[in-house]
């Protein structure tokens, strides 16, 4: 399963923090405690980012060993600002994790399997280093459905751009048989996917635009493309369509969709 799109940009930890950061330790928390997994488990974070999900696991699961892989230099810099030296950072892409097989009794991934070159390699990987009875798990931001702060800005987009690269588009795999369907295809056992709802809730309009404005992550990516004549008007446009309260303020839902699978003898 091979993701296809324009070029995406990660360089930045304080605008992808902003941006998706915040919202991604909200659902890091929830998934961990569906995972349900003991204390005393050497995880692998498979790209690992700023460290959201790398540091509830710390917080929360008492690990005997958290390794986290990352392909950004700058993400894996600022995962060792955050982190402490708590952990142990690789710079690797998910197709080539540098451990050894079988030598993590849980590897799991927080909003990567979208952008991975091919997705089929990266569990595949996942597998080769977890050990016989131990758990993979994931999760994805639901980007065609109720992953709202994202389809209210593709909605609008489209409706000025129809090529706009709408991110539900381009990541079909944001479903929750397609995720099943990866994970048995790797051999796992048992796989089981699962919805999970965050409330984004932002004081104004500009708590919600200025993010987009950073540069990390697709939709960023693309109002970066933009001139400043068509990004004004992708931003009034988003703002007609926003549920708007009369404080100013705007509550919306992220949908992350998380699957779970164990590694069969």
């Amino acid at each position: 399963m091979t993701q296809t799109g324009a070029p995406d940009t990660w360089e930045r930890g304080d605008g992808y923090e902003r941006y998706i950061g915040r919202w991604s330790s909200l659902v890091a928390r929830v998934f961990l405690e569906w995972l349900e997994l003991p204390p005393g488990l050497r995880w692998l974070d498979v790209g690992s980012g700023t460290g959201a999900l790398t540091a509830e696991i710390l917080d929360r699961c008492a690990p005997a060993s958290v390794v986290g892989v990352e392909p950004s230099e700058a993400f894996v810099a600022d995962a060792m600002r955050r982190l402490g030296g708590r952990v142990e950072l690789h710079r690797a892409g998910a197709d080539a994790i540098p451990l050894p097989d079988a030598s993590v009794d849980v590897t799991v991934s927080g909003l990567v399997l979208n952008f991975v070159p091919d997705a089929r390699a990266a569990v595949a990987e996942a597998r080769r280093v977890t050990r016989v009875g131990g758990t993979i798990a994931a999760y994805v931001w639901d980007y065609v459905g109720h992953m709202e702060l994202m389809r209210y800005f593709w909605g609008a987009a489209l409706e000025l751009d129809p090529a706009a690269p709408d991110e539900g588009a381009r990541f079909p795999i944001s479903d929750p048989g397609r995720l099943e369907e990866l994970f048995a295809g790797a051999g796992l056992t048992g796989p089981h996917a699962r919805s999970i709802d965050v409330p984004t809730t932002f004081a104004d309009f500009d708590d919600y635009w200025q993010p987009f404005l950073g540069g990390q992550g697709p939709a960023p990516t693309y109002v970066a493309s933009l001139d400043e004549s068509a990004r004004g008007r992708l931003r009034d446009r988003i703002r007609e369509r926003l549920p708007i309260e009369a404080d100013g303020s705007i509550a919306l839902v992220a949908r992350a969709w998380a699957v779970r699978a164990s590694v069969a003898a």
